[in-house]
């Protein structure tokens, strides 16, 4: 499965569903966190998408599979 540009809400919804919590944002950028000390940093800019390469570093700051985190995005 090929990575998609996809909208930073949806993101976010799926981190959450994988247990971060939004701990706070600084300008555009939401800081997720995850009890065992992962962290995440989602920029959101009104009406635009995440390209693959920010995608790609969000999993892997987030700690989980590609294919992992496309199924969760088919759920939400």
């Amino acid at each position: 499965m090929k990575l998609k540009p996809v909208k930073a809400e949806k993101v976010i919804k799926v981190l959450v569903k994988l247990g971060f919590t939004v701990v706070r944002q600084r300008g555009s950028h939401v800081i997720l966190k995850h009890p065992d000390g992962r962290v995440a940093v989602v920029p959101v800019h009104q009406g635009e998408e995440l390209g693959r390469g920010i995608l790609r570093e969000i999993i892997k700051d987030a700690g989980i599979d590609k294919t992992e985190f496309l199924e969760l995005l088919k759920q939400v």
